[in-house]
């Protein structure tokens, strides 16, 4: 009954015009692009993604490498197509009014891949390549970075991965100032972090997020997404937070659950997130 009631919901409000929300959204005034990681809708092509993000009142959008891209365009994402190929997303993208501002996670394997992944970014206009790269990797990936003036955002996947504390992410952030964290706040918790000490750390180094809110209530005991301020992500504390640090730059909605249908619960996690942004100081 409640997944009916969400469904109902959420046709309502696409109905009512909620994509069109996103034209005025009261987040973008202070820089934030607030978007959905493609990866929300992963049993959907890229182009089905974009329909639903645009459907959830977004206008932003994380590709993650592998999707299918549909809508009449063959292959998946990946940073090694070629331009044509690029074109033809682009094409998408302007379809239905999405910008993409970041990529991952991504890896690459060496330098020349890492040089590609670069260029593809910059040629479709990408801020931060979300990665969680080898440490040996910082020798060429920062000068890259420099070099291209694009963001390298380094995920925390859940302990014991290489980047789950922020301890490891301001290591390398000293080699460039385009170098930092890509704050994904559930993956905190899930590490038994509080991700607004997290952020209060990395105060400065903030260069996007992975936004979910994450709860334990389930009898195998794992962490699972909820809707925005029914976790354990302080996602009020957090926004305060960001406002705090003049943050300026993409947050993704990485929704990982009830994967064949929540653009309900992402719809009204992005209208939790609006009227706490405006509340909030």
């Amino acid at each position: 009954m409640q997944f009916l009631k969400s469904t109902l919901l959420f046709s309502l409000l696409v109905a009512c015009g909620l994509s069109a929300s996103a034209q005025n959204a009261p987040e973008d005034k202070s820089g934030w692009k607030l978007g959905s990681q493609s990866y929300t809708f992963r049993l959907f092509t890229f182009a089905e993604a974009l329909k639903k993000i645009d459907s959830c009142g977004l206008k932003y959008v994380e590709a993650f490498p592998g999707q299918k891209l549909g809508g009449g365009v063959e292959g998946n994402m990946d940073f090694k197509m070629d331009t044509a190929k690029r074109q033809e997303v682009k094409n998408l993208l302007k379809k239905y009014g999405i910008t993409i501002t970041a990529f991952g996670v991504v890896n690459a394997t060496n330098e020349e891949e890492w040089k590609t992944l670069f260029e593809f970014a910059k040629d479709m206009g990408i801020l931060n390549i979300d990665t969680e790269p080898k440490p040996e990797q910082f020798a060429y990936i920062a000068p890259l970075a420099d070099k291209y003036k694009i963001n390298v955002a380094l995920h925390n996947h859940p302990k014991p991965s290489h980047y789950w504390s922020p301890d490891s992410v301001l290591k390398y952030a000293a080699k460039s100032k385009f170098i930092g964290s890509c704050s994904d706040i559930g993956h905190w918790v899930r590490s038994g972090l509080d991700p607004v000490a997290c952020l209060k750390q990395l105060n400065g180094h903030v260069l996007g997020l992975h936004f979910k809110d994450v709860v334990k209530d389930t009898p195998d005991g794992k962490y699972h997404d909820v809707v925005w301020g029914k976790g354990d992500s302080k996602v009020d504390g957090v926004i305060a937070e960001l406002k705090r640090q003049k943050f300026k730059g993409p947050i993704s909605v990485e929704y990982e659950y009830h994967w064949e249908n929540n653009g309900p619960e992402v719809a009204e996690s992005v209208k939790y997130f609006r009227t706490t942004f405006q509340k909030v100081k």
